[in-house]
């Protein structure tokens, strides 16, 4: 399982807040912690955040459409767009240089700096690595169709996340291309591309283009 653990997906220096991982192994970890974390930190992060709302704080040169709505708590970070009637429903660490487009809604997820969800995205119970990007309509599904907790399938092995809710963890570049749906405990590893119109379940190693099931090619042979 090394390939899934924090150290492989994700650049802990692209975020303001990697003390949210300490002692963590897996990504996954942090989703149960981040309302408790933002509660923490947020009244100590000083004067550079402004606390707009109820345990909602954001950062310098931010700026969020009239039509947008933030339900804490909730952590922004600095020059990130809100865009027309967003939603963030609570539970979200937004990194700075971020866009969260029109008729988004993040809840209870991370995201690194440079992160974009432009267009008629659902993102829930994810962390999101540094410039990750997804296309206009992308689904982070975060909930089993069937009763049970999420299970993250790599490469022969199963990991019990001991999570109801868990959708995708995205390493860093990770793209996701427009009308994809990411299946809960869906894995995409560092750089890797997700065609358009998929339907992603399981890992997808780092360096791959993912083209379909049982159609995942190594960025080196394209």
């Amino acid at each position: 399982m090394e390939k899934i653990k924090i150290s492989a997906l994700l650049d802990l220096t692209q975020t303001d807040f990697a003390d949210i991982f300490d002692g963590c192994e897996y990504p996954h970890e942090i989703l149960p912690l981040i309302k408790e974390y933002i509660l923490k930190k947020g009244p100590e992060l000083g004067s550079d955040y402004t606390m707009i709302k109820e345990n909602v704080w954001v950062g310098k040169e931010t700026e969020i459409a009239e039509t947008a709505f933030i339900k804490g708590p909730a952590i922004i970070g600095h020059n990130v767009e809100i865009r027309q009637s967003a939603f963030i429903r609570g539970n979200a660490i937004i990194g700075n240089n971020s866009v969260i487009g029109n008729s988004t809604e993040i809840k209870n997820s991370f995201l690194f700096n440079k992160v974009q969800t432009p267009h008629f995205n659902y993102v829930g119970d994810s962390v999101l690595g540094f410039h990750a990007h997804i296309g206009a309509g992308v689904i982070l599904s975060n909930v089993r169709s069937i009763p049970g907790n999420v299970k993250i399938h790599c490469e022969g092995e199963t990991l019990e996340t001991g999570l109801r809710k868990f959708s995708a963890i995205l390493g860093d570049n990770a793209e996701i291309g427009c009308n994809s749906v990411l299946n809960p405990g869906t894995i995409i590893g560092r750089n890797s591309v997700v065609y358009p119109l998929s339907n992603v379940r399981g890992f997808v190693p780092g360096n791959s283009i993912f083209k379909g099931n049982d159609r995942i090619v190594s960025k080196e042979k394209i």
